[in-house]
């Protein structure tokens, strides 16, 4: 139960200082199946916190969020997996010829290094951009949920292994692009923790039941005063739940 409960937990390790990043790679590696390495992260401190994910045999997702032409992603996929990365993500937006060339790239190189080929997710709508956004800024008279799911029809379209969705589109997904077709999804609170600036959440069990294969926790472990215990009360909401 618990071994399956670690598979879909993707820890974001969205912080400040690389000692604090490492600490929660030390403190809750066996509760978490991947730590994920964003952008604040990674601008700040680069391969440093990767190689210690690495030589603390975790896995780790490169959570940049591809975006440019298709020569460029295609040759950055390829540095992602050059620095040890079996799990990265790219815009749906970007087109599928650029994610089309994110999985050339990656696989090649996987290939050069006798490694698996990676895992490459495309991020449909951030968990950030509500309805009123979609409509109002962007001028895109869809609906929220439904634009994502036709994004996650060109990820696959593209060859990627699935798609960065909020819980929302879970099921709808899996019904469309089949149960091997992965969804990670962001914007998870547990019952007890803040809302913050996520527009679309669900809960971890929510998320799972829906068909999830990974789930991303943040701030409700990060922030928390005693992360370890925060981790502990997710296993057993999950587990309280019955949804593994």
């Amino acid at each position: 139960m618990k071994e399956k409960i670690k598979e879909k937990i993707v820890l974001a390790l969205d912080v400040e200082k690389i000692d604090e990043a490492k600490d929660f790679v030390d403190k809750l590696s066996p509760y978490t199946g991947t730590f994920k390495v964003g952008l604040q992260l990674f601008t700040g401190y680069g391969l440093e916190i990767i190689n210690y994910i690495l030589e603390k045999n975790s896995n780790f997702f490169l959570d940049v969020k591809l975006h440019d032409i298709p020569n460029t992603v295609k040759k950055a996929a390829e540095n992602i997996i050059q620095n040890g990365a079996s799990f990265f993500n790219v815009h749906c937006q970007g087109g599928v010829e650029m994610m089309k060339a994110a999985r050339e790239g990656a696989d090649k190189k996987a290939d050069e290094l006798n490694k698996k080929h990676p895992v490459i997710l495309g991020v449909t709508m951030l968990t950030s951009i509500s309805q009123e956004i979609m409509n109002n800024e962007f001028k895109i008279d869809k609906n929220v949920s439904n634009y994502a799911i036709e994004l996650a029809k060109l990820a696959k379209k593209a060859g990627l292994d699935g798609v960065v969705a909020s819980a929302d589109e879970v099921a709808e997904i899996k019904k469309r692009l089949g149960d091997d077709f992965k969804v990670l999804c962001p914007g998870i609170r547990p019952l007890w923790s803040l809302k913050d600036d996520q527009k679309r959440i669900a809960t971890p069990n929510e998320a799972i039941k829906r068909g999830a294969d990974y789930i991303v926790i943040g701030r409700a472990v990060t922030k928390a005063e005693n992360p370890v215990l925060a981790m502990e009360k997710i296993y057993e909401e999950i587990e309280n739940g019955g949804v593994i």
